[in-house]
């Protein structure tokens, strides 16, 4: 097969994978957009029912508040979250919403990483306690690499936050939801926390920018592509 042929075939494709990678950032730009979108909305509106908007939909995202019972689970750790400049840990504990058949986690806040990787030493609320903040899928899990829950000290560390793998693990409790609540500061409960939905992630405009970058790939392969095939053959 004559090898300039072949050479423009592969260089086709490839400008074809630049283009659709370019494709994929602007969906994730436009869905990060969709969800800030959705979240300023919910702030914006009066608080509804928490146990009853539990079993609304896994994308929805909802500002509740109601009553809840926090349950004798282990600590969870969500591990790698930043806050400025920090690296931390998120804890979340599961609570069981009143009139709700099933509990949920709830972000409790962030707390600085130690030096030599330790727990920080903090329990989960006990009892009952009003609660409020943002109803939300969770945190993005991204690839699936390697175990996700690692159990250290009496508590679980987490890479990413899936409440079924979460479920799973914790063999004795119920199933959890498949949301988890964003405590609102005010709340006098738990550490450092906001409700910026994308704070531990790229901002949309980021997508965007990678974007720009692969379509800008993909044109200078086809640029490529035409300057050689124009050259003539010695």
């Amino acid at each position: 097969m004559n090898r300039r042929l072949v050479l423009s075939v592969l260089g086709v494709c490839l400008a074809i994978g630049f283009v659709q990678l370019g494709r994929w950032q602007l969906s994730r730009e436009a869905g990060k957009r969709e969800q800030l979108a959705a979240a300023d909305a919910a702030l914006a509106a009066p608080p509804q029912d928490l146990a009853a908007r539990l079993a609304g939909p896994a994308t929805a995202i909802d500002k509740v508040a109601g009553t809840a019972r926090f349950t004798a689970t282990p600590r969870l750790w969500l591990d790698n979250q930043r806050r400025g400049q920090q690296v931390g840990m998120r804890l979340y504990c599961a609570a069981l919403p009143v009139g709700a058949d099933t509990p949920l986690l709830v972000d409790l806040g962030w707390l600085p990483v130690a030096p030599d990787r330790r727990l920080p030493a903090v329990d989960c609320p006990i009892g009952e306690h009003a609660l409020a903040g943002l109803l939300v899928a969770p945190p993005s899990v991204g690839l699936r690499l390697g175990p996700g829950l690692v159990e250290q000290d009496g508590a679980w560390l987490a890479t990413r936050l899936d409440p079924a793998e979460v479920s799973a693990a914790w063999s004795s409790a119920p199933a959890l939801a498949d949301r988890v609540l964003r405590l609102d500061p005010a709340v006098p409960l738990g550490h450092e926390r906001d409700l910026v939905l994308l704070g531990n992630t790229l901002p949309p405009e980021k997508h965007r920018g990678y974007a720009l970058q692969w379509f800008g790939l993909a044109a200078a392969t086809l640029v490529i592509l035409i300057l050689l095939n124009l050259r003539r053959r010695p």
